[in-house]
């Protein structure tokens, strides 16, 4: 008696493997988290005049030996105070400044970051299993 087993699914699975350009699979699985956490930044970002929303960018992918690296900024000069919180002050008559309160921060990038980080397995793993 013999068994006969079909190796050729196997085989092109094995090839699949290794023709995979992983710098591409990381550059595409980095665009599609740097993109996810832009929406969620410019969600969560005030809209005063509109210019802190517009601003939210996202830097060229560099890639490294063993990771990926993708920045999002913002390069409006007070992007830094909305974020973390700032002293409102006024200056009073002499020209002294007096603190009047403190303006809590919205924090849109450090709560958007940590949503993302919650699901930033899930992606990849679905990501990597349709490149194969």
């Amino acid at each position: 008696m013999s068994v006969r087993v079909d190796t050729r699914e196997l085989r092109q699975f094995k090839e699949k493997l290794e023709s995979i350009n992983t710098d591409s699979l990381l550059k595409e699985i980095a665009a599609d988290l740097a993109a996810r956490l832009l929406r969620k930044v410019k969600k969560r970002t005030p809209v005063d005049t509109g210019e802190l929303r517009r601003n939210w960018q996202v830097s060229n992918i560099r890639l490294f030996e063993r990771f990926c690296v993708v920045e999002i900024y913002n390069s409006t000069e007070y992007a830094e105070y909305v974020e973390f919180g700032h002293r409102l002050v006024r200056k009073t008559k002499n020209g002294d400044k007096k603190f009047i309160r403190w303006v809590p921060g919205k924090f849109m990038l450090t709560i958007s970051t940590r949503e993302l980080e919650n699901m930033k397995d899930r992606i990849v793993r679905r990501k990597v299993e349709e490149w194969l």
